[in-house]
């Protein structure tokens, strides 16, 4: 049992599905800005992409989240028991394709996959979705430094979506500004408030223990 339905008004979010799941701009934008000194480091020590650990870490953050495992679609709201990441892969006819990952708290597992999946990606030019996950999406714009990044609202994606652009070295720290979008469905303020700071936890403390 992959996804299921779920009655509204016996849910958490009854009062939430009531207010927001026939509003036109249902979508809300919170923007952090994240210490990745330790996923800098990391990346370069263990040979693994900085995106990927970004990736990683919001699966590990976002599976934390009780509201995450939830997605309101087509005026209904279902429930997932798995989780996955998606990326957008620039492809080799100068395009991009949607690369759905599944997430593994085993890091290893998530680099091999992320790595197979996104060359698959690059080299057939065509799209992969896990229609079985939660996904999370995910934009990753580094050709520049960005403050803030608000997505547009389109009825037939309602997931949450983290983006981001170029990290900003200091001489003491690396920032990164990241831009959460959610469902307000999904989740509260307060949510997506614990998710980033939890992203930052995960980020601060990736690779120990």
């Amino acid at each position: 049992m992959m996804k299921t339905e779920l009655l509204p008004q016996e849910s958490p979010r009854a009062e939430a599905f009531s207010l927001w799941m026939t509003s036109p701009m249902p979508m809300v934008t919170l923007v952090k800005t994240i210490n990745v000194s330790r996923l800098l480091k990391m990346s370069k020590n263990r040979g693994i992409r900085f995106t990927a650990l970004m990736c990683w870490c919001i699966g590990r953050a976002a599976s934390k989240i009780e509201e995450f495992y939830l997605l309101p679609e087509d005026g209904k709201l279902y429930r997932f028991d798995k989780m996955g990441i998606n990326v957008i892969v620039a492809n080799k006819q100068g395009g991009i394709s949607s690369c759905d990952i599944p997430f593994s708290a085993d890091l290893e597992q998530f680099n091999r996959d992320y790595l197979t999946l996104t060359e698959k990606a690059a080299q057939e030019c065509k799209s992969s979705f896990l229609e079985d996950c939660m996904i999370i999406g995910t934009s990753a714009m580094i050709q520049t430094e960005l403050d803030c990044i608000v997505n547009q609202y389109t009825e037939k994606f309602s997931n949450p979506m983290v983006m981001w652009g170029k990290y900003r070295k200091g001489f003491f720290k690396t920032v990164l500004p990241v831009s959460f979008q959610f469902h307000h469905v999904q989740m509260d303020g307060g949510h997506a408030a614990k998710f980033l700071e939890q992203l930052q936890m995960e980020i601060q403390y990736c690779g120990k223990g």
